[in-house]
């Protein structure tokens, strides 16, 4: 079951372009996007994936959303807390925080890519993960901040702090991603039925176009393997799927569907390559942004889109009634 998920998968176009991407850099390729189309498409992807998701959550059984939720910031502030003293073992006190942070964290490019493929298989999911999506993606970053601050006598903690909630709750990803959620939810599918062309038809073709731009960035990032050791890439590829087994206990205790636990899963195992970064390089500037966006973007989020979606999957499929 699992080899068929994954050869499916890497026959899935939006992964297809993102292998090509990569494999444009290997070869030396002057493929590129022009700088303001990815920051389009990423705006469109969460636009598309936040308003979808509150038509669905208007929809979806209630008595799941309240447990769904606070798994999902249960997970957000577990995750940084049991990965730190991991890190602390062989990296500095400010970059072991940055990448429990990083880790603790989700990546929405990674939720979107596991939205399309239940999307493939015609399994249903409900929109209130896509609010998970949205609560999951600040509080690691408080908890980095708090890790790396421990034991450091610093007058101006409460500022930093201020700083960084309101960087961490209102940067552009999380006011688009909650507000078209919200928009979804009010306007429900008989108003939202007007954007189905734009949310629905045009979606893979442009998650195709910005996975392919993604497989640019992340063929750029694997020089930087070299310098990293091979603690933080054991890392990279071995807490994922830790934190998907425990994602998928939560899920399975809670009771949540098979599409749900997936997207639950996903989440836990995914990691921030831009939410992160951005907060961090104000909160944590002695931090080395090149050793935690390269775990997550060059490591991390390939493994989870090319590898880790079909297994979760097939390893939920089979534990699932």
């Amino acid at each position: 079951m699992s080899a068929e998920l994954v050869v499916s998968n890497l026959l899935n176009p939006p992964v297809l372009f993102f292998l090509l991407g990569i494999l444009a850099v290997l070869v030396k390729s002057d493929l590129e996007l022009p700088a303001p189309i990815p920051k389009v498409l990423s705006l469109y992807l969460l636009l598309a994936l936040g308003f979808k998701g509150g038509v669905t959550l208007r929809e979806s059984d209630g008595g799941l959303v309240l447990p769904a939720l606070g798994a999902a910031l249960l997970m957000a502030l577990a995750v940084p807390l049991y990965a730190f003293p991991i890190l602390r073992r062989r990296l500095s006190r400010p970059d072991a925080a940055a990448v429990a942070a990083t880790y603790g964290s989700v990546s929405a490019v990674t939720f979107v890519t596991a939205t399309a493929f239940l999307q493939r298989l015609g399994e249903p999911q409900g929109g209130y993960m896509t609010a998970a999506l949205a609560l999951m993606e600040s509080p690691a970053i408080v908890v980095g901040m708090l890790l790396a601050r421990l034991g450091q006598r610093n007058d101006d903690i409460q500022g930093q702090l201020t700083v960084l909630l309101h960087e961490a709750l209102f940067n552009s990803s999380v006011v688009l991603l909650v507000g078209s959620l919200a928009i979804g939810y009010i306007a429900g599918k008989a108003n939202g039925d007007v954007l189905t062309p734009f949310t629905e038809s045009l979606f893979p073709g442009l998650l195709s176009l910005f996975l392919l731009d993604m497989g640019l960035v992340v063929g750029r990032r694997l020089g930087d393997l070299k310098r990293m050791g091979a603690f933080p890439i054991a890392f990279a590829f071995g807490l994922p799927p830790v934190n998907a087994a425990l994602g998928m206990g939560i899920a399975r205790l809670i009771g949540l569907p098979v599409g749900d636990a997936l997207l639950f899963v996903v989440l836990c195992a995914s990691a921030s390559y831009i939410a992160v970064p951005a907060a961090m390089s104000q909160a944590l500037p002695q931090a080395n942004p090149a050793l935690y966006v390269t775990m997550a973007l060059a490591l991390t989020f390939p493994f989870n889109v090319v590898l880790g979606i079909p297994l979760y999957m097939s390893a939920i499929s089979a534990l699932w009634p």
